[in-house]
């Protein structure tokens, strides 16, 4: 089942339970994919679902991050779906999952000692085997501890 079936099911729900709150942010959610769908005039692979996904929850966390701490009641509004999206959101990976595929970067590129300017050609090699899976800013967190040892 697609994500924007299984959002729309999710919806429906809502709907039927009178639940406002979650029946909104799962309709913001379900624009967004649609939105996307319409725009590559195909169906959606399921990087692509995830993705949307992450961006919306990134864009509410942003939200909390830049508005007044007194508009209590939009920063819960976020919160709220934040919690809603994560349920569709696949877990992202850990540090201890990126490591060793960091490490197989390396030898695919016969790296033993990576500098700062084999950064590009690391991440280049890795972000397509995490993307949708781990967090760039992780990633990249990770890749930079190299150069720093």
């Amino acid at each position: 089942m697609s994500k924007i079936e299984l959002v729309r099911k999710e919806m429906m729900l809502a709907l039927k339970a009178g639940n406002k709150e979650r029946k909104d942010a799962l309709s913001l959610l379900l624009s967004a994919l649609k939105n996307k769908q319409i725009d590559k005039h195909a169906e959606l692979t399921e990087e692509e679902e995830n993705s949307i996904i992450f961006k919306e929850i990134k864009e509410a966390q942003e939200t909390i991050d830049t508005i007044p701490k007194d508009r209590v009641q939009l920063i819960e509004e976020c919160r709220q779906r934040i919690a809603i999206y994560s349920e569709f959101a696949p877990k992202l990976m850990d540090a201890k999952e990126i490591r060793p595929l960091i490490s197989e970067v390396l030898r695919q590129l016969h790296l033993a000692q990576p500098t700062f300017s084999d950064k590009g050609a690391i991440m280049k090699a890795l972000m397509p085997k995490v993307r949708g899976k781990a967090d760039g800013k992780l990633v990249n967190q990770l890749v930079s501890e190299l150069f720093s040892k």
